[in-house]
């Protein structure tokens, strides 16, 4: 069945009978594809008969699907002709892993992030009644992302509308880790109700034992099945007081019911909220057994669900997690936050030992920092645990409710810098630009691994102010073990003295490449100084001007944009005192990344690209030096 489907609407070629085969076929791809490649699996596998029936339903281009988040949007891809993008999935130059539009016009958005696809459907549905077309407008949603604060603005404001808008509530009851909250637990009486269900057969097959007028009140009665329901099923009644028809819950893995209830309700000119049911993982055993495991995945074995590669030594969110639970166990004040992915950021850790002070707030990066602010001000000491690209949703927040009252939170934040396959949406390329902005924030970058252990330790147990930890995916740098010198606020510490020619300034990752420079420019004469910056806010003025006037080549390195970063900092500080006729006359050179949106691929092969590995750096610094000697 899947070599017949090559464009959009080819499923529409087959006949019913062939679904379930289909629906097979594209799980087996998916599985072969991603076990080799990786990605995200559980989500993908749990929507098959959804999209499926999405795509026989609607007519596509002109109807619109906008996925929250693309975790969920690979059996679209493949629906509308993108089979061979799975060959090189998330890698440079291949598919992404996210709907995209500049792929195919039935991708209207990028979904990289959660919570935003109501917001976005409701934009078309509403150009939409402006522009008097008809086409209908379908957001898919999973019940995770309905404890972003996000999507319940847009539902605020659905209820406006006068024309159908369709909601798929997909519901499997496994964001990425558990669910939590009031929301999980509404949908779960929902899932349990079987009140109204059980009396909807009873009434029915009592109508239609009544001789000659039974098939007729039956059919009366299911006209009105939704006054039925708000009688019998009180918790439905939260979607309709917000303007909303709701129907469901319904199977997630029958196509055929799914195809017959999607075509009915888009007839319907009101917004409808659909409640689907699915199984994250469906269809293989150890994904469906291991949900939160099977989420996003690295290569791995088909038949045991191993990870192809094992993992020989430990990455920085397990040497964060490691000293965060040692800190907690002398000091009682310490509590932890995390956003829906204890997990990811290594708080499962802390939550095993510490369950009374770990909070999981759901996916509401804003709130955890709200939050964090008032735990805060009342005395305790957060740590919010957060991947870099999900802390920009709470910007504000810092603002408002961290830095202008100067209170006491350390934010742990993860995969800082490239992160790789997951794209555009995910890299962590501007917290240095938007952390360093905000007024009171410290910022701190670690070199190695055991740096990273001491300015967590510095941030909980001795500074009383909002401080930021940034640092990387992937396995901790054990390199420069023997260079650990205290922590002083703001203050550099210089890892090597090198003659007058060059100082290299390098940002926490980028202290591993900058030690590659080094050894590059000494194996062609070059004796370069390094420091570690450490502090990204404040900059050590002292550090950079005694290293501006020592020697002839100044160079900053860093895993970030260059708009709002550590070398533009610097530049303006010489600019400064080249200007006040403080003695700096040494030229500038500024590793980093171009202010743009970088694609997806692996790290090492992006830092290739972009200039950042250790070899091309020295031999663009080698090739200036040239030009000045």
């Amino acid at each position: 069945m899947l070599e017949r489907i090559n464009q959009v609407n080819d499923i529409k070629k087959l006949v019913p009978e062939e679904y379930p085969i289909l629906a097979n076929e594209i799980r087996c791809f998916l599985l072969e594809h991603i076990s080799k490649n990786g990605g995200h699996l559980g989500s993908n596998l749990g929507t098959v008969e959804l999209t499926m029936a999405l795509h026989l339903a609607l007519d596509l281009p002109k109807d619109k699907i906008i996925f929250d988040v693309g975790h969920q949007s690979y059996t679209h891809k493949i629906l509308t002709g993108r089979k061979d993008g799975f060959k090189n999935l998330r890698q440079f130059g291949g598919g992404s892993g996210f709907p995209r539009p500049n792929e195919d016009e039935t991708d209207l958005v990028i979904g990289g992030h959660s919570s935003t696809s109501i917001s976005s459907a409701l934009g078309f549905a509403t150009a939409r009644e402006l522009k008097g077309t008809d086409e209908t407008i379908v957001a898919v949603i999973g019940d995770g992302a309905l404890s972003g604060g996000m999507a319940y603005e847009a539902l605020n404001n659905v209820g406006r509308l006068k024309k159908n808008f369709i909601i798929i509530l997909n519901d499997n009851n496994m964001s990425i880790s558990e669910n939590v909250g009031n929301m999980s637990r509404y949908l779960n009486q929902l899932r349990v109700g079987h009140a109204y269900n059980d009396l909807k057969e009873n009434v029915k097959k009592t109508l239609m034992s009544i001789p000659k007028i039974g098939p007729e009140l039956t059919e009366r009665i299911k006209r009105y099945k939704n006054g039925i329901k708000q009688i019998v099923l009180p918790p439905g009644m939260w979607f309709e007081e917000m303007g909303l028809n709701y129907i469901g819950p319904i199977d997630g893995h029958d196509i055929k019911r799914l195809k017959e209830t999607i075509e009915a309700v888009k007839e319907i000119d009101e917004p409808i909220v659909l409640h689907v049911v699915t199984k994250k993982g469906f269809g293989y055993p150890i994904a469906e057994k291991y949900p939160e495991k099977f989420h996003g995945v690295s290569p791995f074995e088909l038949e045991t669900g191993k990870a192809k590669k094992k993992k020989e030594k430990a990455d920085y969110t397990d040497v964060f997690s490691s000293k965060l639970v040692k800190l907690a166990k002398e000091n009682e004040k310490i509590v932890a936050i995390s956003a829906a992915m204890p997990s990811g950021t290594g708080l499962n850790r802390f939550q095993e030992e510490y369950p009374n002070r770990f909070f999981d707030v759901g996916i509401a990066e804003e709130h955890a920092v709200t939050f964090a602010g008032g735990l805060a001000a009342a005395g305790m000491k957060p740590v919010v645990a957060v991947y870099s690209t999900f802390l920009q949703r709470a910007y504000d927040q810092m603002i408002h409710d961290i830095c202008i009252q100067k209170l006491p939170v350390v934010l742990a934040v993860d995969r800082s810098g490239l992160v790789g396959a997951d794209g555009e949406t995910h890299q962590g390329i501007f917290d240095t630009s938007f952390l360093t902005s905000i007024p009171n924030m410290t910022v701190m970058a670690p070199k190695n691994r055991y740096e990273l252990a001491k300015m967590l330790e510095f941030a909980v147990e001795y500074y009383d102010g909002p401080l930021a930890i940034k640092y990387p995916r992937g396995t901790a740098y054990t390199g420069l073990k023997e260079h650990l010198a205290p922590i002083e606020i703001g203050k550099s510490e210089v890892i090597k003295t090198g003659d007058h020619t060059v100082a290299i300034l390098a940002v926490g990752s980028m202290v591993e490449e900058a030690v590659k420079t080094v050894d590059y420019l000494g194996e062609r004469g070059i004796n370069a100084t390094l420091v570690n910056v450490r502090f990204v806010s404040p900059i050590d003025k002292q550090c950079i001007l005694e290293q501006a006037k020592s020697h002839a080549l100044l160079v900053t390195m860093e895993e970030t944009v260059e708009q709002g970063s550590f070398g533009q900092k610097v530049a303006t500080l010489l600019m400064k005192e080249e200007l006040g006729k403080e003695g700096v006359k040494c030229q500038f050179m500024n590793f980093g990344i171009p202010d743009t949106f970088v694609s997806h691929g692996a790290p090492n092969v992006l830092k290739e690209h972009l200039g950042l590995t250790g070899d091309s750096m020295g031999e663009k610094i080698a090739n200036k030096i040239k030009t000045m000697r």
